[in-house]
């Protein structure tokens, strides 16, 4: 590991202008290429103490031996040959999308003599038009057979054409009519690629005008009383509908744009785009990519452009982009983009309208690929026992950790304090296993407290239910219930994770220590900088970026995050919704708080006078009486009232046990009165 001091240019090296810059290891490798407006200041954030860098960016300058630099003129220089250097040396510190799938392009080969028609995928080659990408290559086929009609085109491979030219008979394309056949001259070259091009056009969103003008043909022929041409004609209208049915519309005809979407979270991002032409949805495609770097979403946004139209150029970079944030500065990124078009290019943010909701549609399907990615990853058998096997290794533990629980506290400043406890076996999630706590043995935004409690309550209910057999309920002699299913709290983790720091992980030893178990490791994993950090210790572990193990964690946490604040959320419902202006006929959420902020209390609003309650905007006459009437009838006993929100608050639970059995697919509630209470029995 590199010491960044030992290779930072001396002040006054580096120029403050635009530029591009690389950082080099000690094998002479590029591992991250950058950009910036001001070369100077930019490298300046990357040499200063490790302890204030990004655990991502601090990783790659000590892997870094090196750095150098190219001056540009301008912005829109330093984004094309950060591009380039990004293709040339593929550097492993930078973002990089990968598809989540292959897509196949229906792809006219404009380049040869004779254009084909055909389907498809990897990388792009120079002088081939291409359309889409499609979702399947059945859906080019279908489109192709429909088109063929109006526009045959050669399909066949340069085999079966040489083939034919060789022998004189063309293939059966030829003999039904959807290929004109130039491998037996039956069209000259110059025809075919007349017809190639139209084809193009067609598929380009230009689809209005053919139609009208087969339409036109086909009345002509009509009044010339060459019926057979003008059924041939009405049935090649019918096919051109036919394949533009299949795209559907969805924006203004004249419209070509590209709406990207972008869906992420701490590890991953998913990028999903919708190609729209003439109106109409002619592609979608998707890629997926580690966040090897710290991003932003406008950064993301950056690097999908570059790869979208960095080989791009003319009518396939559109008109519009839409995208969810923009890049910062914006103004560099669109003039390359409109420098690759040769016209001006729109990058902004949908804000209502048609465009708004499509991108809403975009931003679904994103979702929608990054969740479907990461259940695909976790569902790997070889990735979990891989991730299980990294935990242990840097945990130091003796095994892997089949059995992890995670703890969160949640609450809303310092009220309805709760904790969650959720349960992953073999690196899957086990719902039914999901634990919820109420903490009400003190108030006040005291995590650490919470933690230790949380803990204390947990394990001492494992103690006991383990003392009543006088055996670890970890085997075949488990305790069960009287139908049958494991005791709620009968088996033990291997490993603890607490979603916090040092503090939280402290607490949680020493319940365990207090307890007297000493066989179950503990870590805590920080959200901020993901670091895990382990008892007595005063450094956190830093896994890496690619770590299987790191991956888990975070899955974990995040988890126990969702199952708390579901819970914290749901309880603080609840007591809204117990105020007794709830049963006010007419008196909405607006009202009800203007009440209680005017008089501070629903004891004081009872005692007032119908006057004063007209007093209150919003209130008249008659609305007060009907709250007079209403609270005169209502029990005596009046709610809280959160003074610092000035929100009607409900009395507390009374802990009233619960018992409810967990499914895969809603969490549990903690089945004994301890749990509910807060307190122990």
């Amino acid at each position: 590991m590199a010491d960044p001091s030992s290779y930072r240019p001396k002040p006054g090296q580096i120029p403050d202008s635009p530029g591009v810059y690389k950082f080099r290891d000690e094998h002479r490798r590029v591992i991250y290429v950058g950009k910036a407006k001001s070369l100077r200041q930019r490298l300046a954030n990357y040499f200063q103490d490790l302890a204030n860098l990004h655990p991502r960016t601090r990783t790659m300058v000590t892997t870094a031996a090196s750095v150098e630099w190219t001056v540009v003129s301008t912005e829109v220089e330093a984004l094309q040959l950060e591009y380039s250097w990004i293709k040339e040396y593929d550097p492993r510190f930078n973002v990089k999308y990968r598809d989540d799938k292959s897509y196949p392009y229906l792809a006219v080969t404009m380049n040869e003599e004779f254009p084909r028609v055909q389907v498809m995928r990897g990388q792009k080659k120079k002088g081939v038009r291409y359309f889409g990408p499609y979702g399947h290559a059945w859906a080019i086929r279908d489109t192709v057979d429909l088109l063929l009609r109006v526009f045959p085109v050669r399909t066949c491979s340069a085999g079966v054409f040489k083939n034919a030219a060789r022998t004189g008979r063309p293939c059966l394309l030829g003999y039904i009519g959807k290929c004109s056949a130039p491998c037996v001259g039956r069209v000259p070259a110059e025809e075919h690629r007349e017809l190639a091009e139209e084809f193009c056009d067609f598929m380009a969103g230009r689809t209005g005008t053919y139609i009208r003008r087969l339409e036109k043909q086909m009345t002509d022929a009509a009044e010339e009383m060459e019926y057979e041409r003008a059924a041939r004609l009405r049935d090649d209208i019918e096919a051109l509908k036919k394949a533009m049915e299949k795209n559907a519309v969805v924006l203004a005809d004249a419209t070509d744009a590209d709406l990207i979407a972008v869906a992420e979270d701490e590890l991953e991002a998913a990028v999903q785009i919708f190609h729209v032409r003439g109106g109409r949805v002619r592609g979608q495609r998707g890629w997926v990519t580690d966040k090897v770097e710290a991003v932003t979403t406008g950064d993301l946004v950056e690097h999908a452009l570059q790869q979208l139209y960095g080989e791009e150029k003319g009518d396939s970079v559109p008109k519009e982009v839409l995208v969810p944030a923009l890049p910062a500065p914006v103004e560099p990124v669109q003039e390359w983009l409109t420098e690759r078009r040769g016209s001006n290019v729109s990058l902004r943010i949908p804000q209502r309208g048609d465009k708004k909701a499509l991108m809403e549609t975009v931003q679904r399907n994103a979702l929608q690929s990054l969740a479907l990615h990461k259940t695909k990853r976790a569902s790997d058998l070889t990735t979990r026992s891989r991730a299980l096997e990294e935990i242990a290794e840097a945990l130091d533990l003796d095994s892997a950790p089949l059995r992890i629980e995670c703890y969160d506290i949640s609450h809303l400043q310092g009220d309805d304090v709760v904790a969650s406890m959720v349960v992953f076996e073999d690196g899957l999630q086990r719902k039914s296993e999901y634990r919820r706590f109420q903490i009400k043995g003190f108030e006040g935004q005291d995590d650490v407290r919470s933690m230790h409690e949380v803990i204390t309550r947990r394990f001492r209910r494992y103690l006991a239910e383990k003392e009543k057999t006088g055996e670890w309920a970890d085997g075949e002699g488990a305790l069960t219930e009287e139908d049958g299913r494991p005791k709620r709290f009968a088996y033990p983790p291997q490993l603890v994770v607490v979603d916090g720091g040092q503090p939280q992980v402290a607490a949680a030893k020493k319940a365990l220590d207090e307890l007297g178990i000493d066989d179950i490791a503990v870590c805590g994993l920080a959200k901020r900088l993901e670091e895990v950090w382990l008892p007595e210790e005063g450094d956190p572990v830093v896994l890496p970026r690619t770590s299987e193990g790191l991956y888990l964690l975070q899955r974990v946490r995040d988890e126990a995050h969702r199952f708390a604040i579901t819970y914290q959320r749901t309880k603080r419902a609840k007591r809204f919704r117990s105020s007794p202006l709830d049963d006010v006929p007419g008196l909405g959420e607006t009202r009800k708080q203007a009440l209680i902020k005017h008089f501070g209390s629903v004891k004081k609003l009872r005692s007032a006078t119908i006057d004063q309650i007209c007093e209150v905007p919003g209130i008249g006459r008659k609305t007060a009486e009907t709250i007079a009437v209403a609270l005169a009838q209502a029990a005596p006993a009046a709610p809280a009232v959160n003074t610092a929100t000035g929100e009607i608050m409900g009395d507390e639970e009374d802990g009233a046990p619960e018992s409810t059995a967990g499914s895969p697919e809603e969490p549990v509630t903690a089945g004994a009165s301890d749990e509910r209470r807060g307190q122990e029995t």
